[in-house]
């Protein structure tokens, strides 16, 4: 509305101007030299305007002609950076879906194109691991790294593809120059962290710890945890070579960590040598509350030294009793006192705190009905049958991280190099499945376990030789015996030769029964699952690249034989004895 006014006011100022000048009289006169022009004054004015819109006119024809070439190759311009971005987008499309012609096609069509486009170099540089040729990726990625726009991006796929071909020093000096440029780097500062782990630079990885929580990666808890798992690495690493230094290490990593296993123990063990035994088993308790572990109830147990075996007994006793409400009659506790028991020659106690995990033990369990039958009564055959029930039972909590399982606690995981990721858990193929538990004794293992001990047979000083038990019947001929074979297992049980301790029963078992768990969905596949080629898109790249080889962990079983050996992560890791 206010437009079409201000256009109605302008055409009635025109008109009121066209007709002054039309209402003035007199003529107008130009002379120049001997030229004279005369006419009238509206003439004159008309004359003017024509005259000014020709002026406006062959400028505007020359201003045009001046800038067409401009014009043209800005055009040209458009269009290629149109294309460009067309052959970028189709081109990451096509990684997405795992095209490996058409990304390339598209990645040669995007460097023609827009050749400067960051996201050129990033969709070459893609397609060139689609591919499989890790030159031309690094070659990519040290043209980025030299940009000041792609720098930390390109040091990021120089870090994969150092990984990938087991280059530990490189991808050690490639991150921490990403932590030089960028201190607030996530992946850069998770690498560094783990790699000093690996190497056993606890003061390192404390620095790199300080940085994380000065740039804000990690919040004060967290920071609080982290710095007691390190401190706690460091004074068992220390705890045989610098006695002191260790001392302050985990006196410190327990007032962070408090609840954190490793660390009390060897903190209840440190104040136990310096006699202070109440506050030992302060520490250990106050860790037992949230986490019942049996190197706590070991710990606690013999936090006095010179107590008998009875004595030991019932401090284990008083540390099972103190669970929490969550955690009443905790497994860890009766397993203890079970322990304590079989040492304390109690068998009829251990027996009783073992009572209601017999009908479905797990080994730990069934190892110490077979230590209490061979020790209480010497029935080799019950204890062997135990033991048969040991190596086929469920297993018992773990340290785990990651899928991997460990015989001791670690502060960094093998796997991702994640800090702090080893929890006291039970291995995901000890859970039971949705269908009940496959793993049943035999009945020749339910008869043994059923029939009664043997009486041993004690002759009298003053009478003769004791009698001997009655002679076992011959076995019938083999065209008389009509009963099915027995099993490996069941002659193993039937064969009398001596029994090996529970521990070294344990020891003894073969290898596949302790197998490296992952999750739930990976059971019955390949150890070694392919990992993607391609770096992310949305975040930088920290694949560490295909495994092509097997878990290769010293604290691991294998099941069955490897394909090839451990590479990607696992190898990284493993070479750096992580």
């Amino acid at each position: 509305m206010l437009r079409i006014v201000l256009f109605l006011v302008l055409i009635a100022l025109a008109a009121a101007g066209a007709a002054w000048v039309a209402d003035q009289p007199g003529d107008l006169v130009l002379t120049a030299g001997g030229f004279r022009l005369s006419t009238t004054l509206p003439r004159f004015v008309f004359l003017l305007g024509l005259f000014a819109a020709a002026v406006v006119l062959v400028w505007s024809i020359l201003t045009t002609i001046w800038r067409t070439p401009g014009r043209l190759r800005r055009r040209r311009h458009d269009k290629r950076h149109a294309r460009g971005r067309q052959a970028i987008t189709r081109g990451l499309l096509a990684i997405g879906h795992g095209d490996t012609a058409l990304a390339r096609r598209h990645a040669e069509a995007a460097r023609r194109h827009a050749p400067n486009d960051p996201l050129a170099l990033l969709l070459h540089a893609q397609s060139a691991q689609l591919e499989g040729n890790r030159d031309e990726a690094q070659r990519v990625f040290r043209v980025m790294a030299e940009r000041e726009d792609t720098r930390l991006l390109g040091l990021r796929g120089l870090f994969i593809e150092a990984q990938r071909a087991d280059d530990a020093v490189g991808a050690v000096m490639i991150a921490e120059e990403a932590i030089k440029l960028s201190p607030s780097s996530t992946w850069a500062s998770h690498a560094v962290l783990g790699f000093r782990c690996a190497r056993g630079d606890w003061s390192g990885a404390l620095a790199i710890l300080d940085s994380n929580l000065s740039a804000g990666l990690i919040d004060k808890p967290a920071y609080r945890r982290q710095r007691g798992v390190l401190l706690t690495a460091r004074a068992l690493e220390l705890e045989t070579m610098d006695r002191d230094v260790a001392r302050e290490s985990v006196m410190e990593a327990i007032k962070l960590a408090p609840t954190l296993v490793p660390a009390a123990v060897l903190a209840a063990k440190f104040e136990s040598e310096a006699h202070q035994v109440r506050r030992a088993m302060k520490l250990v308790e106050a860790a037992w509350l949230a986490n019942p572990h049996p190197d706590l109830a070991d710990a606690y147990a013999h936090v006095k030294l010179g107590d008998s075996s009875r004595q030991r007994l019932q401090r284990v006793e008083t540390l099972a009793a103190k669970t929490s409400a969550d955690k009443p009659g905790h497994v860890e506790g009766q397993l203890a006192i079970a322990r304590a028991a079989i040492d304390a020659s109690e068998f009829a106690r251990a027996r009783e705190v073992l009572a209601p995990y017999v009908n479905d033990p797990t080994q730990r369990v069934a190892l110490l009905m077979a230590e209490i039958e061979r020790a209480e009564h010497g029935d080799s055959g019950r204890a062997r049958a135990w033991t048969l029930r040991a190596v086929r039972g469920r297993h018992d909590p773990a340290w785990t991280a990651d899928g991997y399982v460990s015989d001791r606690w670690r502060p960094v995981s093998p796997v991702t190099g994640r800090l702090d990721a080893f929890q006291w858990q039970a291995p995901v193929a000890s859970l039971p499945s949705d269908k009940g538990t496959t793993i049943e004794s035999s009945a020749f293992e339910e008869a043994m376990l059923a029939a009664p001990p043997p009486k041993r047979v004690t002759a009298a000083p003053s009478e003769g030789p004791a009698e001997l038990p009655a002679a076992a019947p011959e076995p019938l001929p083999a065209a008389q015996d009509n009963s099915p074979p027995m099993t490996t297992e069941e002659t193993a049980v039937a064969t009398p030769e001596p029994v090996q301790p529970a521990a070294e029963a344990a020891e003894s078992s073969p290898p596949a029964a302790t197998p490296v768990f992952r999750s739930r969905a990976d059971l019955g596949r390949p150890a070694a699952a392919p990992i993607p080629a391609v770096i992310p898109i949305v975040r930088a790249p920290d694949d560490p690249g295909i495994d092509d080889e097997g878990p290769s962990d010293e604290f691991t079983e294998q099941i069955g034989t490897p394909k090839a050996q451990a590479g990607g992560w696992r190898g990284f890791w493993s070479r750096w004895g992580a």
